[in-house]
């Protein structure tokens, strides 16, 4: 079985960073590297390509683990290990470096905390944050080997998180919480679904600028996850799909402070995007709009 697993992860693994189109070869090693067995708990499974139902797999074979699909872990909440070439992609834009701190927010049952452990390698770390009862003694039991992870079974918008390098957040938020703009390092990058629940939003990446309240911002491409407790607002949300109805693209930077002017395309409570550059470069990546559910 585990010679069959091995084989079905190769596969997977160049499967899944054809479609994230990422040539970076320690992407693919780390979902070639992570079984997704002990994340997935025992089958059949049910597993759906992204806006389609569920559909249960007809028995426990690890081959249909390793495709690009979305795998249910709760399917009464839709709940789930997200699309594998959607998290790839993601995960090339924000360059998870050797070395670097992670913050993980929704760790669910650990998969993505276990290929952000890869990433970062035996001198990085990863703080993993999973609020969900049922969730997060799942990912303590996943993830008790490794020993670049750190879980903590509570939220993730808090005072006291550790200084990043890297946010990466697995559930939709109508807003940035500002502890998570708070804990980046200069050339942090936060990368988080900007999306109400239920609704089709973007990836929005975030880079803290060195100084100022301007920061580089883009949307790497659509996205759509269960909420992210204490950041949805049903007005927010309302606004948010009127601003992505209207398109996304032209977003290029994260403004705090000052008053939104005419290059605004969405505001909060304290920050707006701009169609405005941002003084300091972005980082440069190209959109991907057709990938979009985790």
């Amino acid at each position: 079985m585990d010679d069959r697993s091995d084989k079905f992860r190769a596969f997977y693994a160049q499967l899944i960073c054809a479609a994230a189109r990422t040539t970076d070869p320690r992407i693919e090693q780390a979902f070639r590297t992570v079984r997704r067995e002990p994340f997935a708990g025992p089958g059949p499974w049910s597993i759906s390509f992204g806006g389609h139902p569920y559909v249960v797999t007809p028995d426990d074979d690890p081959a249909f683990l390793y495709q690009n699909a979305l795998l249910a872990l709760d399917p009464s909440r839709g709940v789930n290990i997200g699309m594998p070439g959607a998290h790839a992609y993601w995960l090339g834009g924000c360059a998870v470096k050797q070395g670097e701190t992670v913050i993980q927010i929704g760790a669910g049952t650990g998969y993505y905390t276990a290929i952000l452990a890869d990433l970062v390698g035996p001198k990085g770390r990863v703080y993993a944050y999973e609020i969900d009862e049922r969730l997060a003694p799942l990912a303590r039991e996943n993830l008790k080997d490794i020993a670049e992870v750190e879980l903590r079974e509570r939220s993730g918008i808090a005072s006291d998180l550790p200084r990043a390098d890297v946010i990466y957040v697995c559930a939709g938020a109508v807003q940035p919480a500002m502890e998570w703009l708070e804990a980046l390092r200069p050339g942090g990058r936060l990368v988080f679904p900007l999306a109400p629940e239920g609704v089709l939003g973007g990836m929005l990446m975030i880079t803290r600028a060195d100084q100022g309240t301007i920061w580089p911002a883009k949307f790497l491409g659509r996205a759509q996850f269960i909420g992210c407790a204490g950041l949805q607002d049903a007005d927010a949300g309302r606004r948010l799909a009127e601003a992505f109805a209207k398109g996304w693209e032209s977003v290029q930077s994260l403004r705090r402070g000052d008053a939104p002017d005419e290059t605004c395309w969405f505001s909060g409570d304290g920050w707006w995007l701009s169609t405005a550059p941002a003084p300091a470069p972005a980082v440069s990546i190209p959109s991907h709009a057709d990938i979009t559910q985790a």
